[in-house]
């Protein structure tokens, strides 16, 4: 009885959901393909060994499913910036429009699936689906939560200023003109925004925002890092490194020449970072700002990769 009920409710849930349709949500791309955009777009960067490892697939098949996505434009490898001998994935252009259409998709069907029920009954639908996953879920590491990154949204401004103003009090003592420049710069990015040439990522885990980072236009030629974050329950995991190597791909891609940044001395981890990822200190100053005496550091990176086979 309990293993037929099991089958019954799978049979359900995927028909529910159209898992089986020729093109998941409406799109040109089946499951396989699908699940692949999804996790690249919501990864941002990651080898094919991660994919294959977190998604369980053969690396046969892993494989033929990434040459075909490349074929069609929608993926590129490039060679990693800490290890010559691996590549990394990244969605291109296409690719990141096919994630977005699939994201929001998917968010309109749930919220369909949502809306056709009264606050009672959703609230036991997401409640059961929560205990499903908790009793199903082996793993008690923090990795199992779900990390995913996606561009800006209304309301995301407010948070990305409120989170800079409080974490810096909080950790580094600054003050609320820190807070004022962190404003300024988020509304000017608002006001001037160039989506071809310019981007915000939000992260989340679990849904809930976790951290930020911008890319500006400075020139033609320069692109400029700003407003890096992630909040302390989401820290160890590479969050920071990924919401960096997201900007490094989105530069190359544009064309930039150079991606420049301004930090200070005492930020440490982002510090590493940075380092970690190629750029290089150019310059320091020494300034009081923010209640404090800080070192600001300038660093830069120059733009240079080559497009790898899978």
């Amino acid at each position: 009885m309990q293993v037929d009920a099991v089958r019954r409710f799978s049979r359900f849930y995927t028909r529910r959901v159209g898992a089986l349709r020729a093109g998941l949500l409406g799109s040109p791309y089946p499951l396989p393909e699908a699940r692949l955009i999804y996790e690249l777009g919501s990864r941002g960067t990651c080898s094919a060994t991660e994919l294959g490892r977190d998604l369980d697939l053969d690396a046969g098949y892993l494989s033929r499913l990434l040459q075909s996505l490349k074929r069609r434009g929608l993926l590129a490898a490039r060679r990693a910036a800490d290890d010559a001998r691996r590549s990394e994935l990244t969605l291109t252009a296409k690719g990141r429009k096919a994630y977005a259409q699939l994201d929001s998709r998917s968010r309109e069907e749930a919220a369909g699936m949502l809306g056709s029920l009264a606050g009672g009954e959703r609230e036991r639908l997401v409640g059961a689906m929560r205990t499903v996953e908790s009793l199903l879920e082996k793993e008690s590491s923090v990795e199992k939560h779900q990390i995913s990154l996606r561009a800006h949204r209304p309301g995301d401004i407010g948070w990305v200023v409120s989170r800079h103003g409080a974490l810096y009090a909080a950790e580094y003592g600054w003050d609320e003109r820190f807070e004022a420049l962190v404003a300024e710069i988020a509304a000017r990015f608002i006001q001037e925004f160039n989506p071809a040439r310019e981007r915000c990522w939000i992260a989340e885990v679990d849904g809930e925002p976790a951290g930020c980072v911008f890319l500006v236009e400075e020139s033609t030629t320069t692109a400029k890092l700003r407003l890096l974050i992630v909040e302390p329950r989401a820290r160890g995991h590479g969050l920071g490194r990924r919401l960096v190597r997201e900007c490094i791909a989105f530069a190359r891609e544009k064309g930039y020449r150079k991606l420049v940044l301004w930090t200070q001395s005492n930020l440490a981890a982002a510090r590493a970072i940075y380092k970690s990822e190629g750029f290089k200190l150019s310059k320091t100053e020494k300034h009081a700002s923010f209640g404090i005496k800080l070192t600001g550091e300038y660093w830069e990176l120059n733009l240079k990769s080559r497009e790898l086979k899978l």
